[in-house]
């Protein structure tokens, strides 16, 4: 019975009952079996509850009134000021730091309560948690800093003020190299990125462990302006190649950038026939491997060689017929590019497996 009167105190402090919470409490005996209960497969207790809703008068008597510790974990060893930093309810952090909660906390894959608060666009709540001395160059699993993170969501008056009160925070790589520019240009957070080129010192073309740069990201997600930005002011390159030998033209045709792909060609003159280097291939070959029939189109009206083979004799179709794409397919038979053999003999036909794919084939 004691098991179905505390689920019934789980709903009650979501919804922010404190009248209903303190009667249930007392009435029925529970406050010692409340106290370190964890419910569920999260292992939450009810302060994780209280605190990530944000009822801080709930909050206040489960500490003081019932006990409950407040540095109880659950099982992904979130705190309490983790749930109030991460909903950005300031009351709740505010409190909870009052009450002796410690400000770097770690959680599972070790992320900090400002790392979280850093996940939301709210300058109070870190401003708060950093007036505590919650330190910004702590690093989670992932090699991330709290800054790495507030790029990504890309408030420009939380990256300023980070950079305010901690002016090195910038010089940070995650695991795989990357800086927060990378991350301020991959999801097109533009005022962000404008800040960093004017406060920080990146160098330019800075590369990741696959050898991506700040360009290549934006670009090939799109965010043109934000690529100019980088041109303008980084003196980015718009040839730079990755660990692998791929140009931004070849990234942008696997995402099918088209904007981006025009941009390139005609704008910044970049060969829309540049071969990467390892298996040779074109554009118009990652295009079709994609299955970018849009694409394809787009690049032929930039000028991609139809033609173009790659180091084993393969073409574009070829490239369609691995994928199993029937439109891709369908647009390169339909421009009038020939299913010739590879250097190996082998029809772009003979890669189909799809029967959607063969009837491409066969009707053309």
């Amino acid at each position: 019975m004691d098991e179905d009167r505390l689920k019934v105190l789980v709903k009650l402090t979501q919804d922010g009952q404190f009248n209903c919470v303190e009667n249930n409490m007392k009435t029925y005996g529970l406050m010692e079996a409340a106290r370190d209960k964890h419910f569920g497969s999260s292992g939450d207790t009810l302060v994780h509850y209280a605190a990530r809703h944000g009822h801080l008068d709930i909050l206040d008597y489960l500490l003081k009134e019932v006990g409950t510790n407040v540095e109880v974990y659950n099982n992904d060893y979130k705190r309490p000021l983790h749930e109030a930093a991460s909903m950005s309810h300031l009351a709740c952090v505010s409190y909870l730091l009052q009450m002796g909660a410690m400000v770097d906390s770690l959680k599972k894959a070790d992320w900090t309560p400002l790392m979280m608060a850093c996940t939301r666009r709210n300058l109070s709540v870190i401003r708060e948690l950093m007036d505590y001395s919650a330190d910004p160059f702590l690093k989670n699993k992932d090699g991330w800093n709290a800054f790495h993170i507030a790029c990504r969501e890309g408030d420009p008056l939380v990256v300023a003020h980070l950079l305010d009160v901690a002016p090195d925070v910038w010089k940070t790589k995650s695991k795989t190299g990357r800086t927060p520019l990378h991350t301020a240009a991959m999801h097109g957070c533009e005022e962000v990125a404008n800040i960093l080129l004017e406060r920080c010192r990146y160098a330019s073309d800075d590369k990741d462990s696959c050898g991506i740069t700040p360009f290549m990201d934006a670009v090939r997600n799109g965010h043109i302006s934000l690529a100019k930005l980088l041109l303008e002011k980084h003196q980015a390159s718009p040839t730079a190649v990755d660990t692998i030998g791929v140009q931004p033209v070849h990234q942008v045709a696997v995402t099918g950038q088209e904007g981006a792909l025009c941009f390139l060609v005609r704008e910044l003159q970049v060969d829309v026939n540049q071969r990467a280097t390892g298996l040779e291939f074109t554009a118009l070959h990652y295009a079709a491997k994609e299955g970018h029939a849009s694409t394809i189109k787009t690049l032929l009206d930039l000028g991609a060689d139809l033609q173009a083979r790659d180091k084993k004799g393969r073409t574009a179709l070829h490239m369609a017929s691995i994928g199993q794409h029937a439109e891709a397919a369908k647009t390169l038979l339909r421009f009038g590019l020939e299913d010739y053999p590879d250097a190996s003999g082998i029809t772009a036909r003979a890669l189909a497996r799809k029967t959607d794919v063969l009837q491409v084939f066969d009707c053309s």
